[in-house]
């Protein structure tokens, strides 16, 4: 009797930088890596919406790398359609998906009732993708899984998370099928950098037949010198302070307003920026923060990094209600505001820059990678006027994009990944970038690393 066929099935991040969902159906069984949400480009974000090309029940396991929306944010969704299986993930990424699920659902239900009061929605009444119950029930399904620890997924089907270095609880994981080694997958999800302002260095896994890895910065080096020491983020704030202005950072809350906490502190105690009160303005990042000061990520930070410390910053103040976030629209001195999200799509970031923005004394500073189609992107490319809230603002404010936060590994450092996993793969994806960006990193890595290596659309099914 012939054995069943094992196929993967690309149903996100396949060119687009958004929405990672990838299917495996192996010896009757079906699991998925990742169940990240569409965000950026409205095309993309609409499969948000679409029916599951799978019926969510058949789903056995679900195993996710890390906590980002991109990563994490369809699982109230899969869950609302059927899916009851095993969610399998690292501690520290059980944590914080639980933050950001949270959040998200708050967010959108929160949105779409502003939608249906303000008339603004093309959909009559507006909903939302998955709501606070959803997410409750969620939550239940999640089994915490150790690093570099072998786990029995039942039909001799085996997954093995390693360390990725990119957030708290951030894995690459190797899934293979014990009586056949020609069938092993091993997917990098987001790679950390060499070296992360605050977690320690990624680990290597063991290489796989074929490989599925990240693009998002597959066609750019990250800066050096001068830029990565925040010179001209340092320089934004001295002169809008200068000017009575306040500075906005849109950051992802979780991982980067961390990074951001560190780098402000340094620049305040070299004297290379004023003592102005810092606030931090996202319940999801000061949870996050909690996370990363609880004893069960001492493991993942730097040796050199004490957490604890970085929060004792005397200028930084944590808004936690309504009310204080709604009198930062107008800070009484200037001051720096960190609010989530990073990418300017939702959360009281977009109130601040619906007030801040037409203010020339004002600064936005956006961190990290922008997708298409999100409010971030436009702004880093001279836009004019934004839309939020049925209404156009317009742009007076000084933008500043400043690259050297992020903590995607570079084109360098995703060949250097690459380059030394063993066994070497037979077939490399590139996934979870621009088609630019993915098109650049696989043609690379034929040249030189000798590897096939293709970009795979969205649905596309190929055999393992």
């Amino acid at each position: 009797m012939s054995k069943p066929v094992a196929t993967l099935t690309f149903l996100g991040a396949a060119r687009t930088v958004t929405g990672s969902k990838f299917l495996l159906d192996l010896n009757e069984r079906r699991l998925m890596v990742d169940a990240g949400m569409f965000q950026g480009a409205r095309e993309w974000r609409r499969r948000n919406w679409d029916d599951f090309p799978v019926d969510p029940a058949t789903i056995t396991d679900l195993l996710i790398t890390h906590a980002h929306m991109d990563h994490s944010g369809y699982i109230p969704a899969l869950v609302k359609h059927g899916f009851h299986g095993r969610i399998h993930c690292t501690p520290q990424t059980r944590e914080l998906t639980a933050i950001v699920l949270r959040d998200s659902a708050n967010l959108q239900v929160n949105e779409a009732r502003d939608a249906a009061r303000g008339g603004y929605s093309k959909h009559n009444p507006p909903l939302p993708l998955y709501d606070e119950a959803d997410v409750e029930r969620s939550l239940p399904l999640f089994h915490d899984v150790a690093f570099d620890r072998d786990l029995d997924l039942g039909g001799g089907v085996h997954a093995r998370f390693t360390r990725a270095g990119h957030i708290l609880g951030s894995a690459s994981i190797r899934v293979w099928l014990a009586d056949d080694p020609q069938i092993s997958v091993l997917f990098s999800g987001d790679l950390g950098r060499d070296q992360h302002p605050v977690l320690r260095r990624r680990e290597e896994p063991e290489g796989a037949t074929s490989v599925l890895i990240e693009s998002t910065y597959g066609n750019r080096e990250h800066p050096t010198g001068d830029e990565e020491d925040h010179e001209a983020l340092a320089g934004l704030i001295r002169r809008t302070i200068a000017r009575g202005g306040s500075v906005l950072i849109p950051a992802f809350a979780v991982d980067r307003t961390e990074i951001l906490i560190k780098v402000l502190g340094e620049m305040q105690h070299a004297g290379r920026i004023p003592p102005v009160p810092i606030f931090i303005n996202s319940p999801m990042g000061s949870a996050a923060l909690d996370v990363y000061q609880g004893t069960g990520a001492h493991a993942e930070l730097r040796a050199d990094i004490d957490i604890s410390a970085l929060l004792n910053l005397p200028t930084l103040r944590d808004v936690r209600t309504k009310e204080e976030s709604v009198a930062l629209n107008r800070p009484a001195q200037p001051c720096i505001i960190i609010s989530a999200s990073g990418m300017a799509t939702g959360g009281r970031v977009v109130h601040h820059l619906r007030h801040m923005l037409p203010d020339p004394r004002n600064a936005v500073v956006f961190t990290g990678y922008q997708a298409l189609g999100t409010r971030g992107r436009s702004l880093v490319e001279g836009a004019k006027q934004i839309k939020m809230y049925g209404r156009y603002v317009p742009v007076k404010a000084e933008v500043l994009l400043d690259t050297a936060f992020s903590v995607h590994a570079d084109a360098p450092e995703l060949l250097e990944w690459l380059a030394a996993l063993s066994p070497a793969p037979q077939v490399v994806y590139c996934v979870h970038g621009e088609p630019k960006s993915a098109e650049h990193l696989a043609d690379t890595i034929s040249e030189e690393l000798g590897l096939m290596a293709v970009v795979p659309r969205y649905g596309e099914v190929v055999r393992l």
